[in-house]
């Protein structure tokens, strides 16, 4: 007598992980985004292991649970799991400030953003 089961907000072959508060600002995370997009997600992981920014450690933990996610919750095949999407959105920006000559106040800005990926298995075992 329970209540019914949540629907899927993704397909049946699709699974999903979110980051989010991941301390960067968007247009920086998107490159990195752009970087595994419509990749294998071997290859991505490689990709993101060697890449020299500093986000793409988390861009890595977010891809990893994508794919725990998939074999875990959607018994999907690691394997043939490719990228489809990854996407990114602004969170909350923390304003802080540093005094400057003649009194003014000079803004500083720290941006949080949040990161979408969505994998996909492809093949014939889908």
């Amino acid at each position: 007598m329970g209540s019914e089961k949540n629907p899927r907000r993704v397909a049946e072959n699709e699974a999903m992980a979110i980051a989010r508060m991941l301390r960067t600002s968007p247009q920086k995370l998107n490159l990195v985004a752009g970087m595994i997009r419509g990749k294998k997600v071997e290859k991505a992981l490689a990709d993101l292991t060697f890449s020299k920014r500093r986000i793409a450690g988390d861009v890595k933990k977010c891809l990893q649970s994508a794919i725990a996610n998939a074999e875990n919750n959607h018994n999907l095949d690691v394997d043939s799991l490719v990228v489809a999407e990854a996407w990114v959105g602004k969170n909350l920006v923390m304003k802080r400030g540093r005094p400057r000559a003649r009194g003014r106040f000079g803004k500083i800005m720290k941006p949080f953003s949040e990161l979408t990926i969505k994998v996909r298995q492809v093949g014939e075992s889908a």
